[in-house]
């Protein structure tokens, strides 16, 4: 009963992490078109719009990273220490 318990939590909590992806693929979704329209407005600053943009979304990435990397431990790892505690 008790392994039931803690596999169903760590898949909850999986689940719940893996969620933390949706953020960053809007944001940048975002920054990205805004950055399109910055362009199309002043085709001069092509290169700086370009580099704050991709600074931005690598930024905005990680959280999508810690989430994934979240998820991976609570199926993989965390069901083998809760285990072990028990």
């Amino acid at each position: 009963m008790e392994r039931a318990i803690v596999l169903a939590g760590c898949a909850i909590g999986a689940g719940l992490a893996l969620i933390a992806g949706i953020g960053p693929g809007i944001g940048e979704g975002y920054a990205v078109g805004k950055a399109c329209e910055a362009i199309g407005r002043q085709p001069e600053c092509k290169g700086d719009v370009r580099s704050n943009m991709l600074l931005g979304c690598a930024i905005a990435e990680t959280t999508g990273i810690y989430g994934f990397v979240t998820g991976l431990l609570l199926i993989f790892v965390a069901p083998g220490i809760f285990m072990g505690l028990l």
